[in-house]
């Protein structure tokens, strides 16, 4: 579970930090060293001999994660033109959602790699495409600010934009883990699935959380309202994840529930990182305002499997369908608040 929470504990501790850097350093240098970092960090970790240089290895490793991305949305707020930007940054959201499926699906190359292979594999990917990056950016976002880094840390804490969007991506994050952070387990337990089929079952449902982006941003083009599409997705989450949860269905029945429950959380990501550049306090600070998000992004990471494992073993799954539907129920009224009145 360290090894696991490792990764999260850096984008909860360091994700404004990291902002700040990129608005002061650039964006595409911090791209280009996160990549590095990962791959550093997985190599130290497919050579580890115990427990503590394991962990370590995953905390270099979030911190490249983090950096990239924290810096890779800024990059595309500064390149890509206004009219193609909206599905753009739903292209850049699908970065989990595919990352995830991806490596769901590759679990097979372990029989042949072993662990300490895989994750060999993953540095030399992450090295490549790092050495890649440098060649394909604009030079344009290698250029960063020189302001205070205390003046840009007062200005991003005082403004009410990077917190209300810190506390949406950790809402998100809480009740989109607490559930598929169990999800082949309730499928083992609960059915009798095998391993293999609810791993599969739970890649397949994560992999509609991509296709959630792409609708978002072709939605966000067309001219739909950000909170609008920010509501739906929250409420589709608190209606599916009763069907996933608390009401007793067939596994198939279940696994449908999940895969709309996704596709439909896929929405989410994309609306909030849209509206960033109105919630930062400056054009300049748009880097440390994502910082914010990937911090409260990383705090639900951890709260929300955390909170829902204790409910669900004292109280049942029930527990855990309410207390995400409460979460949620609170984001909804507070995008309502927080986001921009054009929204």
């Amino acid at each position: 579970s360290w090894v696991i929470s490792a990764f999260a504990i850096v984008g909860a501790g360091f994700g404004a930090p990291i902002g700040l850097a990129v608005d002061r350093i650039g964006a595409k240098r911090m791209v280009v060293g996160g990549l590095l970092f990962q791959a550093l960090g997985s190599g130290l970790g497919g050579m580890a001999e115990s427990a503590g240089p394991l962990i370590l290895s995953r905390v270099v490793e979030g911190l490249g994660f983090v950096s990239v991305l924290v810096a890779a949305p800024t990059i595309i707020f500064a390149t890509v033109s206004p009219g193609i930007r909206d599905r753009a940054i739903a292209v850049w959201a699908t970065v989990m959602p595919v990352g995830m499926t991806v490596v769901m699906l590759a679990a097979p190359l372990f029989t042949y790699l072993e662990w300490r292979g895989f994750w060999m594999l993953n540095a030399a990917i992450l090295l490549g495409y790092g050495l890649f990056f440098v060649a394909s950016a604009p030079a344009a976002t290698t250029a960063g600010h020189s302001q205070n880094i205390k003046e840009q840390l007062a200005r991003v804490a005082a403004a009410p934009g990077p917190w209300g969007l810190a506390a949406l991506f950790a809402a998100f994050a809480a009740a989109f883990f607490a559930i598929f952070g169990f999800l082949p387990a309730l499928l083992t337990d609960q059915f009798g699935l095998s391993q293999n089929l609810a791993s599969t079952v739970a890649a397949i449902s994560v992999a509609a959380s991509g296709l959630g982006n792409l609708a978002a941003g072709a939605l966000m083009s067309a001219g739909r309202r950000p909170v609008h599409v920010l509501t739906a997705g929250f409420v589709a989450m608190i209606v599916f994840g009763f069907g996933v949860l608390a009401i007793d269905l067939t596994w198939p029945y279940v696994a449908g529930l999940a895969v709309l429950f996704s596709f439909m959380a896929g929405l989410v990501p994309v609306v909030l990182m849209g509206c960033l550049p109105k919630l930062a306090p400056r054009p300049d600070l748009v880097g440390a305002t994502m910082g914010f998000a990937i911090q409260g992004n990383n705090i639900g990471m951890l709260a929300g499997p955390a909170t829902a494992g204790a409910l669900a073993a004292s109280f049942g799954w029930g527990s855990v369908a309410m207390a995400v539907a409460t979460v949620l129920v609170a984001a909804i009224v507070l995008a309502w608040r927080a986001l921009p009145a054009q929204t």
